[in-house]
């Protein structure tokens, strides 16, 4: 199972959180060692002081809250008071700190004096929930700042991500609508841009495709016309096949012509959905057909008909025989046992449909058979798909749309 993946507006949140929290914790940190260390400096110096005062009231034979020789003074503060010097202590040990103050007053004797360290512990303690509270308090509004800017950010990736999509879909009027100057507005310029380039390619594609076709009209017709005034025999039989060819050639790139400009029309009828394929497939050796289940569907016959028999040419031309077409309801599956289409070739079929002037040739060749069956299901609202099956051969499936489908009487 694959694990979730952040958005771009939640890892933006995430960072932002993350700095936050960062920066209040080194901020508290910094205030807590300094406070703290500035806390036990100041209590030194008072019970340093304190020690000084009782020192003079014990050389005047005055009482203090100093004691000589405590039997519970810290060895580190006993050792360091042995070289004549004044010794602060901080003694953590026990249930509660406490703070020496020491010092020789004698070659045997040493006066020492304590404190309670643990107000100022209290002290520091409250402080620290001081800086925690703070630091949540101001965390959490500049998470939540993140988290909206970040979905800003993450809104405006997926808007151009979804353009892109519609793009390379073929809706070529779809922009993205760029705000301010920042990085993600100028991606939304730059598929804009993308958009317009492509548009002005296809769209002059599409204009000197269909004046081939125009042009090479005419001399075709004329070509036809000529090849019935020569003599009967071979060549005549070449010639005539050839002109056949390319005026086939010549209507298909015709309809691409109108698929393209959007001029092409789709006139509906209820018709059997076996009965379209037995007419499309009619006249091609090789093909078997097999009815698994009938269904009457309101479709343009002649578009389903030119798909299907579009597909079952392909398959025989590149294919291995037999060629299975199968009718189940609305589906119809068009099946060979070659080698089944390329990888390369499936790859480009799935992503954005069949290029132009290639076919769905397992050895190459150039046509336009699978573009024109693609633009057709698309017409129709119709679904075609291509794919390899398990035990081999290519498989192309037609998936007719049932919007009011009904079951034909028996």
């Amino acid at each position: 199972m694959r694990p979730p993946v952040l958005s771009v507006g939640a890892k933006v949140a995430v960072a932002v959180a993350v700095a936050a929290l960062c920066v209040a914790g080194a901020i508290g940190v910094l205030v807590h060692r300094t406070t703290a260390a500035g806390q036990l400096a100041t209590a030194r110096s008072g019970l340093d002081q304190e020690l000084l005062s009782a020192a003079a009231a014990h050389a005047d034979g005055r009482r203090s809250d100093a004691r000589l020789d405590p039997p519970d003074l810290p060895g580190p503060v006993a050792r360091a008071v042995r070289g004549d010097v004044r010794v602060t202590y901080l003694q953590q040990g026990g249930d509660h700190p406490v703070l020496w103050a020491a010092t020789r007053i004698s070659d045997r004797k040493v006066l020492a004096i304590r404190r309670s360290y643990a107000p100022d512990m209290d002290s520091l303690a409250a402080l620290d929930r001081t800086l925690l509270a703070t630091g949540a308090a101001v965390t959490v509004p500049v998470s939540l700042a993140g988290l909206l800017l970040g979905v800003r950010m993450g809104r405006r990736a997926t808007a151009a991500a979804r353009t892109a999509e519609r793009i390379a879909d073929g809706d070529l009027d779809a922009r993205v609508r760029p705000h301010g100057q920042d990085e993600i507005a100028r991606l939304a310029a730059s598929v804009n841009t993308m958009a317009d380039a492509l548009g002005a390619r296809l769209e002059a594609e599409r204009r000197v495709t269909a004046d081939i076709a125009h042009e090479l009209r005419t001399p075709v017709a004329g070509m036809s016309a000529a090849v019935g005034l020569l003599p009967p025999g071979r060549a005549s039989e070449l010639v005539a096949g050839s002109v056949r060819k390319l005026r086939g050639l010549v209507e298909d790139v015709l309809e691409v012509a109108r698929m393209d400009s959007h001029a092409a029309t789709v006139e509906t009828e209820e018709r059997e959905v076996s009965a379209m394929t037995r007419r499309a497939v009619a006249g091609l050796d090789g093909v078997r057909l097999t009815v698994v289940a009938d269904a009457v569907v309101a479709t343009d016959p002649r578009r389903v008909e030119r798909i299907l028999a579009n597909l079952a040419a392909n398959a025989l031309r590149h294919g291995a025989p037999p060629v299975e077409v199968e009718v189940d309801g609305p589906v119809i599956r068009v099946r060979d046992h070659g080698p089944g289409f390329p990888a390369d070739l499936l790859a480009v079929l799935h992503i954005s449909g069949p290029q132009r002037f290639r076919t769905g040739s397992r050895t190459g060749g150039t046509g336009l058979g699978l573009t024109i069956a693609t633009g057709q299901a698309r017409l129709l609202g119709a679904r075609l798909t291509f794919r390899n099956r398990p035990e081999g051969g290519a498989e192309s499936e037609l998936r007719l749309p049932t919007d009011n489908p009904f079951t034909p009487a028996p």
